[in-house]
Parts: C-alpha cells; structure tokens; sequence
C-alpha cells in the first residue's frame, strides 16, 4: 500500500541522533499508548481484540515509518544489517500489542526463506515489493500434518509454463492478507525431503479461480491477526517462482526456522514487560493490611525473582540474535535452545504476574483496558510458533552427541568476546554457513568453565562476587553431569525416551546460564551500570531452581547443599539476593525505563 496515512495521525517528530537504536526510534515515533487517539495505543488494542479487527491502521502506522525495509537484508537494498536490532524492533511492538507485533513481522518470517537460498534475483524481486509494503506470508502447515512438513500433499508439477500448483495451506499467518506466498511443495514423486521446494506465489499473477482464500480461524489470544489458510486449484505459477534449486525446499525452510525462531523471544520479552509492569503499577496502588501490596515481603520476592527470569531471557536472546552474525554454524542448537525457553519461561512469568493481580488479571475492561489478560492470551501462541516446544527440544536431542563430544569448548573454539556484548560491532550475517546440524555442539555451553574460572578469579579481588562465582559453580558442575549421562545412542522422533526431553530442557537452562555469564564478562557497558550481585547473581539463582525442578537432573534430597535445593537458610539467602533487584525494578519503573539490561526511556513515560 502506498506509504501515506497523514488522513489517519500525524506521528511526533522523531530524534534522528545515531546514537540512538532503531527500537528506541520506533518507541519514540509510535508516541505514548497511553493516549486513547494513537494508533498504536493500549486502548485501541483492546478495542481490536474485543472485535476480532485486524489491526490494519497500526500496519499501515508501521508501513509509514519504513519497518518492512528492516526485514530486508542490506546486501538486497533494506535496513537490515543486525538481528539484534531486528529483535529490539519486534519487541518494542510486542511491549505494546503482540497481535500488531505477529501481524507484521510476519512479513519477515514470509521472507526469510528467499533470503537463506542465496537466490539473488529471487531476492531482488521480493525485496521490491517488500519495500513497497506488500505483506508476505510463509506457507508451511497443512490441516492434517500438523509440524510433520514432509508429508505435506501441496503439490507444484513442473509444467511448460513453470510449475501447477494445487492443495491447501492451512493456519497460516496473513494468508488472506498477504500479496505474497512463500510456499512449500512438493515438486518430484519421490519420498523424502528432495521431492520438496520453496515456490513464491504472487496472487497478483493468478486468475481469481485459481486460488480461494480460506476464512478466518477464530483464535484464544491474537484474535485480531488474519490466521486463515488458502487452496490453490490447478494455479500456473510462472518458471521464476522457483526459490534456490529444485528439491532444496526442506532444507531451506529447516535453516530459515533457525533464523525466525532467535527472532521469536522478542515477542516473549515484549509480553513479559508488559505484564512485569502492569503489576509494578498494581502493587504500588493497592494497599493491604495498612500498606502497599509492593512492600510485603512475598510480594517484593516474587518481583525480584520475575525481574532475574526476565534478564536471563533478555540476555540469551541477545546472544541469540548476534550468533546469527557470529556463530551461524551453530544456529541449529542456539535457535532451538532460544525458541523453547523463552516463551516457557515467559508463560511462566505471566502466571505468577497474574496471581499477583488475582482477579483483575482476567478483567477485559475495568483494570487497564484488559491489558494484562490479552496478553497472557496472546503469548500463549509464541510458544507454538516455527515448531512447537517439543519439536525445539527434540532439536536438541537429536544433537546429544555433539553436545557431549565438544563440552567443554576447548581454547580455539571458544566464542569471540563480541558474541556477548550488544554494543559491538557485528560483521554481515553468514546465513550461507548456516546448518543443520551443528558438527562442534555449542561454544556457548562450552564456554561455561571457562566463563566461571573467569567469575572466580575476580570473586577473589571483589567478595561482592562470590554469590555469583558459587552459583556459577553449580550451574558448572550441573552441565558436566548432564553431559555426561546423556545417551550415546541417537533416537528416533517415536522412539525417543521422556528423560530425553527433561535432559534436552535442563541444558537449554545452562545454556542461557552460559549467555549470562558471557554478557557479564565482555559487555562492558553493562557491567558499568549493572552490578553483578545486583542481576547476574539473581539470574543464576532462578535458573539453578528450574534446573531442580527439572525431570531426573532435580535435586538427589531435599537438603542436598551441592544441588542447590531450597531449605531455611537459603530461602533467608535468597531474599537478600533479589532484593537489590526488586529495588532496581522499581527504580526502571518510575523513571519510565523499559526492563532491560540496556534500558530506554519508554514513550508513556515516567508514572503519572
């Protein structure tokens, strides 16, 4: 649609300083939610929600300010140059309405897989109408195969005009709204992943009968997104529809999922700050037994421990995204580890905010326009987003072996400082190195000793660390013991062993205990203004608990100090260290910060 949309809002003028991120730019440019006339508001949200509407004005909004160029990449004429900015931007939608959020990044997600074939005219044409605001939709799933994709039935015969499309894609995101359909078929007999290959179907080049779209699939949360799916009957795609080569479709679409689901937690890590900050502002105005819900005790320890699930998540996502960059050889692990725990960890944080709330968390109007329990809605979805949670951990299970054989990393293989620091430079994404496997497990865990001999000499110049340093040490030893069991045999999807998973679940949390530890020791700017004791601390605690809970990597006894299983003395331990962190919450909030490591002033601003 044309880029013009004065007739609807004029947005405030907007800081061009570089020294300002494209997230930061967007918040500012999508001014306050709290304002009922903006499009983008909290109020208009709700409003969409109730009615199932499809947020078209906040789409065309975005259109307007130039998002689709950032699902570019730089080398095909866009804006994208960092993953990492890629993140901040769909996180800074997400912190205000994840359906707006779901609904135009899905053009990117439509994209990625042209953009991972190394088909350059391919690339230049899409890039064109992205530019131009077409949306684009990715068209995976069929009604009766669920996340098996190899044995989907859409067929595309080579024919002398190019390729005879028929069959049917279903659940599929703006598939009704989209110009564009990046599509997977199935284009030779035989069995077997060659017989796929991606195909780009503009509608615009099919006559009205060779395709119908399907209606509209009432949803519990986004229930303004155009989730639909279309039938294609006897449609002539012409012979440049072809994306990459002929039989490469199940590989191209395994690499892009690496790539959308690093990009995935952004919409988690939206979610979570609007909930954490929705009961901050509840907290502070109720009052029981003669004083704030925010000053009793549990109340104080629930945030506090909320906050640390929050900033681990943030810091593994960010170390997620920039390996994109840095480790796409290993993109195969990181993406799974990052797809699965984020929004578990996510969904639940919003149910602990909700029992915060209590009975406000379900109220649609009364309390904050019905903020909080969209929301919770909404973020159900992520966690089935580009494989579910279980395919995710069965990524990693496949992938045992590796993870073993290369633990811990040796000196060579251990990843280059940048990976950890958000402020450094990153060179053009490698999406050509990116792979199905990943032949040398995961640096990243690999790193963990290495990470915590680092903690440990510095514990010993500055006691403030050693809480840090010991946690550290746990997480350590937890990771060698796990990898250590995991099975030497390799699995099959039906024949995989429930304890697989537990072990797949529990390594992805000393994974992200990894990526925090690495953020502490080579981000500089955060080490400046966040004390170790007061987030890196906290961080580990909460994921060395999930590490307990988890399956047959749980605790050995109920007082067993080495596997940090809770008693008296350690709960007493622990309010002590997520105190600090409550504090620093309350702080960000009334200065109007959004919760992060890297905090920016949010457009609404300080509490009124």
């Amino acid at each position: 649609m044309p880029r013009t949309m004065s007739h609807l809002w004029t947005p405030p003028d907007e800081d061009t300083a570089p020294r300002r991120t494209p997230a930061e730019r967007l918040e500012s440019y999508l001014g306050d939610p709290e304002d009922p006339a903006g499009m983008l508001s909290y109020a208009r949200a709700a409003a969409a929600d109730a009615t199932e509407t499809f947020p078209a004005e906040a789409c065309a909004l975005l259109d307007l300010w130039g998002l689709p160029d950032h699902y570019v990449p730089a080398e095909h004429g866009g804006r994208l140059r960092s993953y990492q900015e890629l993140l901040g931007l769909v996180r800074t939608l997400a912190r205000r309405d994840l359906t707006v959020a779901v609904a135009h990044a899905k053009t990117f997600l439509g994209s990625v897989c042209v953009w991972v074939s190394g088909d350059r005219a391919s690339a230049r044409r899409l890039a064109d109408r992205v530019h131009a605001g077409d949306a684009v939709a990715l068209g995976l799933t069929e009604r009766y195969h669920g996340s098996d994709l190899m044995a989907g039935e859409v067929t595309a015969w080579p024919v002398a005009a190019g390729y005879l499309l028929n069959g049917e894609k279903w659940l599929i995101n703006n598939a009704t709204r989209a110009r564009l359909v990046c599509l997977l078929a199935r284009t030779g007999p035989d069995p077997g992943p060659r017989a796929f290959s991606i195909l780009l179907a503009d509608k615009r080049d099919l006559p009205a009968a060779a395709y119908r779209e399907l209606p509209k699939v009432p949803t519990h949360g986004i229930r303004g997104a155009d989730i639909s799916g279309i039938t294609f009957d006897d449609a002539v795609l012409p012979a440049r529809s072809l994306v990459g080569d002929t039989g490469a479709g199940a590989e191209i679409v395994l690499k892009s999922l690496q790539i959308s689901r690093t990009l995935c937690p952004a919409l988690s890590l939206g979610a979570a700050d609007q909930g954490l900050r929705l009961a901050v502002r509840f907290t502070r105005e109720r009052r029981l037994y003669g004083r704030t819900l925010a000053e009793l005790p549990l109340t104080r320890r629930t945030l506090g421990e909320i906050y640390a699930d929050l900033l681990a998540m943030e810091a593994l996502s960010t170390v997620a995204a920039r390996s994109i960059h840095l480790l796409p050889q290993e993109l195969s692990l990181t993406s799974a580890v990052a797809k699965y725990l984020v929004p578990t960890v996510v969904d639940d944080v919003l149910t602990r905010l909700g029992g915060l709330l209590g009975a406000r968390s379900y109220l649609t109007a009364e309390f904050a326009d019905g903020r909080f329990q969209k929301t919770e809605r909404d973020h159900r979805i992520v966690a089935v987003f580009d494989g579910n949670t279980m395919v995710n951990l069965y990524g990693l299970i496949s992938q045992f072996r590796a993870l073993a054989r290369h633990h811990p990393a040796t000196p060579d293989r251990l990843p280059d400082p940048a990976l950890y620091d958000p402020d450094a430079p990153l060179p053009p994404a490698r999406l050509a190195d990116l792979a199905l496997i990943s032949r040398h497990g995961s640096s990243i865990l690999g790193a963990l000793p290495d990470h915590t001999a680092a903690l440990t000499a510095a514990a010993a110049a500055d006691p403030a660390l050693a809480g840090a340093a010991r946690a550290a040490h746990r997480l350590t030893a937890r990771a060698a013991r796990l990898l250590t069991a995991l099975p030497k045999a390799a699995h099959t999807v039906t024949g995989t062993p429930p304890e697989s998973f537990d072990r797949a679940a529990a390594l992805a949390l000393c994974t992200a205990g990894a990526a925090c530890l690495g953020v502490w020791r080579h981000a500089p700017r955060i080490g400046r203004h966040w004390p170790a004791a007061t987030w890196l601390e906290p961080a580990l605690h909460r994921l060395l608990a999930r590490l307990d809970a988890t399956g047959p990597t749980g605790p050995t006894g109920p007082t067993d100090p080495a596997t940090g299983d809770r008693t008296a003395t350690r709960a007493a331990a622990d309010d002590a260290v997520f105190g600090p962190l409550t504090d620093r919450l309350t702080d960000q909030y009334l200065r109007g910060e959004v919760f992060s490591l890297l905090p920016s002033t949010t457009a609404e601003g300080a509490p009124r």
